[in-house]
């Protein structure tokens, strides 16, 4: 097979948002203002207050406030607001690591409550084992979340089954 008939994979990491999330890092008040950017896009990612504070393909770490509007009835953080963190940082990951040559849209999420969350911040936490590769098909891919209380503990944890397939031409 000659170079000119080869497909070669689209490289993760590419996208304008990976490269705005680099720049604007090491800007002050730079995660803050990212941060507020992904909400001003996904409006409602707003009601839980996301503040990203790493992010890589294949990697992203939100955190949020544990505040009473984020409560349920009993006074721990809300199972769908422990969602809508999951889904932050699931979107945000899969964003930076989706090539610009191709799109992705959540398909489906299964969740799991394994505990009742502590007093404190909330951190919803993604990390794929391995970097798939972007080529002409399309394809699910499995984001784990795991949204941890102030302990470290995995409250709740998540898998989000993301639609990827190329761009159209």
């Amino acid at each position: 097979m000659t170079a000119d008939t080869t497909q070669t994979a689209a490289m993760p990491g590419t996208g304008k948002i990976f490269a705005l999330w680099k720049k604007m890092q090491e800007m002050p008040l730079g995660k803050r203002l990212f941060s507020q950017a992904v909400c001003f896009k996904a409006p409602y990612f707003r009601t839980v207050r996301p503040q990203i504070k790493e992010l890589s393909p294949g990697l992203c770490r939100v955190t949020a406030p544990n505040r009473r509007g984020m409560h349920n009835h009993i006074g721990t953080y809300h199972a769908i607001a422990s969602c809508n963190m999951a889904e932050v940082a699931a979107g945000v990951m899969t964003e930076a690591t989706v090539p610009p040559t191709h799109r992705w849209i959540p398909a489906g999420m299964t969740v799991q409550y394994n505990a009742k969350a502590s007093k404190g911040p909330v951190t919803a936490v993604t990390r794929l084992e391995g970097i798939p590769e972007f080529g002409e098909e399309k394809f699910d891919l499995v984001v784990p979340v795991d949204v941890l209380d102030a302990n470290g503990i995995a409250f709740v944890t998540a898998h989000i089954t993301m639609y990827i397939s190329p761009k159209k031409e």
